[in-house]
């Protein structure tokens, strides 16, 4: 059975921020870590809360989850692209992580496709 590793990051936004912050993410940031390889499963509003967002990612390990962020968040990219747009737009966030079969993810997937 495959295995991955789920990061689910849930965002708390300031007020009145989540349509910016939704649309930074989902026509600049998505794609950038798209394009450089990253698993991006799911993104999006929360369903019951006002304010609240997630974005959850697959990976292969700790290891693997590790370089491609450090990679990703380091680069001149995302500092001088669409890092403010939504940085200056959270209140605070969590990280969780979890492991979860290669089936779970895709229905993950498929199940929470964003707006």
């Amino acid at each position: 059975m495959t295995r991955r590793l789920l990061e689910i990051r849930t965002y708390r936004l300031k007020p009145g921020t989540l349509e910016a912050f939704h649309e930074a993410m989902h026509a600049r940031a998505v794609p950038m870590l798209r394009a450089r390889g990253m698993d991006v499963v799911s993104y999006g509003r929360s369903d019951h809360e006002e304010e609240s967002y997630h974005l959850v990612r697959a990976y292969a390990s700790r290891e693997a989850l590790e370089a491609e962020q450090s990679a990703f968040y380091g680069s001149t990219e995302w500092r001088e692209g669409p890092r403010a747009a939504l940085v200056d737009r959270i209140e605070t966030y969590l990280n969780t992580l979890l492991w979860a079969s290669g089936e779970a993810v895709d229905s993950m997937r498929a199940l929470n496709a964003p707006d």
